[in-house]
């Protein structure tokens, strides 16, 4: 048995020797589109997480039966085809809950505390200088009886909003598919989430229901002091009408983990605001605490041994 990771490096400095009670492990740490082929061809299984394996690659590997996708997205394998050529797919999930939660109100906390700003003023000496013992360089407010809006109600927006719960948030939910209800929680339309929320924090998948759902228009309708939070796909907000709505102070500031092109473009325009403090840029770190990386290698591993086991059970 033969298996290949293409693209290692995306999960960082963990620990991959489970898959070697497998079969034969090569790890590449990176693969270039041109190399794909030759570096699958052989192998029964190949986990990836941002290789694409479409058709030109699923017609020139014949030996391909299991594709692991070390991500919850799939949007990078061509599913239609692989099934019918009898190729199984296999992603996964719910292994990143409490580090996206954990990154989202680390970062609105941040933005809505001012905790650079309140940083440099004692690090810089000014506050040695300062006749009083505080400093009201900038203003907060507090979460405790403020709307906190969710866009997106899986796994991760449930549990963002129970820990908005325990600061005391009013929580409300817009189902970007419709689909989801939670009695615990307000369901609203995305009109009124978007005029009501002090903070709004988006946990959706990028579809076509979800592209582009955030756009100018639709910013300025939220309140000039909202903080909104993109935790779920960059493609979610249109990035020029966000900027633009910062730099014009239609809503107060904006945590983004996200981007449409990742690694970011060099003349973004989030590069280029105005107030820079306004929006605060993590580069697609939410999903990976450790303990998060780790069980996602896990949970690959169980994929692998479920499909070994059925391939064994049908002999």
């Amino acid at each position: 048995m033969n298996i290949a990771f293409l693209d290692a490096n995306t999960l960082g400095n963990v620990d991959l020797s489970i898959f070697n009670k497998f079969g034969n492990l090569s790890i590449f740490q990176a693969t270039l589109p041109g190399q794909r082929i030759d570096r699958i061809t052989g192998n029964e299984i190949i986990i990836v997480n941002k290789s694409v394996i479409d058709k030109s690659i699923i017609d020139r590997c014949s030996d391909l039966k299991l594709v692991c996708v070390a991500a919850t997205g799939m949007n990078n394998i061509d599913l239609d085809y692989a099934k019918g050529k009898g190729i199984i797919v296999k992603n996964v999930a719910g292994y990143s809950t409490q580090s996206v939660v954990q990154v989202t109100f680390a970062s609105i906390l941040s933005l809505l505390n001012h905790i650079a700003y309140f940083d440099h003023f004692v690090k810089s000496g000014e506050y040695v200088n300062s006749p009083i013992f505080s400093h009201y360089g900038r203003e907060f407010w507090q979460l405790a009886g403020k709307n906190f809006g969710i866009i997106g109600l899986g796994n991760i927006g449930k549990q963002v909003g129970r820990v908005a719960e325990a600061f005391e948030c009013n929580v409300s939910y817009y189902s970007t598919s419709g689909k989801n209800t939670y009695a615990s929680f307000r369901r609203v339309s995305l009109d009124e989430i978007l005029m009501e929320s002090d903070i709004l924090s988006i946990h959706a998948p990028l579809n076509d229901t979800t592209r582009g759902l955030i756009n100018y228009s639709r910013l300025c309708m939220m309140k000039p002091s909202s903080i909104i939070a993109n935790m779920g796909r960059g493609g979610i907000i249109i990035e020029e009408d966000l900027a633009l709505a910062l730099d014009e102070d239609r809503i107060g500031a904006a945590a983004i983990d996200v981007f449409v092109k990742e690694p970011m473009v060099a003349n973004h325009p989030y590069l280029k605001l105005k107030n820079p403090e306004k929006i605060l840029l993590t580069p697609h770190i939410a999903w990976a605490s450790k303990e998060a990386r780790n069980l996602l290698v896990l949970k690959i591993a169980e994929n692998i041994k479920e499909y070994l086991k059925s391939k064994t059970s049908n002999h």
